[in-house]
């Protein structure tokens, strides 16, 4: 695996404001994906007063080759959970607050309703702008309806790789229904639709430039791309380490192609500057 460069390393931040962030979340029993991925940026967040909250368990129900969080049987859905969700934001004194999920494949609705109950929850004590970054629930329509009734500012769900290499970085998933899900919520709903996807796994420019071209057609307001990053051995192999020229070149392409909002970089992830993106938009 090449050498990581430079500009990849962050350093590890610890302020009070970090430790509160860290009680609070530890006193409410929340996970974070900025623990469970071992996001690069989660110093950088906790600092800021802020983490993406990961609900619904910290182990999920699909492989895929990317990712950090641990595959294996999950346990029975916290009641508590959304309640908790909302406290900890009201404590955090959160105006935008970002929530995710493992994949449940497990549930009927794949979790949706529980996503749902979170958004009422904190809308019930805290005036915070709500993005929710979900699994596909399988294309399920009475769960992107659920979604949808929930109304939240943002609904972003990760294409995460380009077409060529979807099956081998995600063997549980679909790059069609993928974007079947962004463009059934953006046809059905005003709620702003949201994308990511990670490079360096061997895709080509034409892979990149055609994979946002799908997502443009699909209606997505907003992109992430940043760079993939091997989280062990056993994960899929960093295949390129893309320059910041590189990333440079990929943001005036994002424009070329008419997105209304874009992060892009090599440390940028799923919620980066999330509330930014909104505003923007807005």
């Amino acid at each position: 695996m090449p050498r990581l460069p430079e500009y990849l390393k962050r350093p590890i931040i610890d302020t009070e404001t970090t430790k509160t962030v860290r009680h609070i979340l530890k006193n409410k029993c929340l996970n974070t994906v900025c623990e469970s991925a071992r996001c690069p940026n989660k110093s950088e967040c906790y600092a800021k007063n802020t983490a993406t909250f990961l609900i619904m368990g910290n182990v999920c129900t699909r492989n895929c080759r990317y990712c950090n969080i641990s595959s294996a049987k999950p346990k029975p859905l916290d009641i508590a959970e959304p309640k908790h969700i909302a406290e900890a934001i009201k404590e955090l004194g959160l105006k935008y607050a970002v929530i995710t999920s493992v994949t449940r494949d497990d549930l009927p609705d794949g979790g949706a309703e529980h996503f749902k109950k979170c958004i009422e929850e904190i809308r019930k004590i805290s005036n915070a702008k709500i993005e929710i970054l979900t699994p596909d629930f399988k294309g399920k329509r009475e769960s992107l309806d659920t979604i949808i009734s929930a109304v939240p500012e943002v609904f972003n769900h990760n294409i995460e790789t380009v077409k060529p290499i979807f099956k081998t970085a995600r063997p549980q998933g679909n790059y069609e229904l993928s974007l079947n899900v962004l463009s059934y919520i953006k046809n059905n709903s005003k709620i702003t639709t949201k994308s990511g996807l990670m490079i360096g796994l061997g895709e080509s420019e034409e892979n990149i430039e055609e994979t946002l071209i799908d997502l443009k057609k699909a209606g997505v307001d907003t992109i992430t791309i940043g760079q993939y990053i091997q989280p062990s051995k056993t994960h899929l192999n960093v295949e390129k380490f893309y320059t910041l020229e590189e990333f440079e070149e990929l943001k005036n392409l994002a424009k070329k192609i008419g997105f209304k909002n874009y992060q892009i970089g090599p440390l940028v992830r799923s919620s980066y500057k999330a509330m930014q993106s909104w505003k923007e938009i807005e």
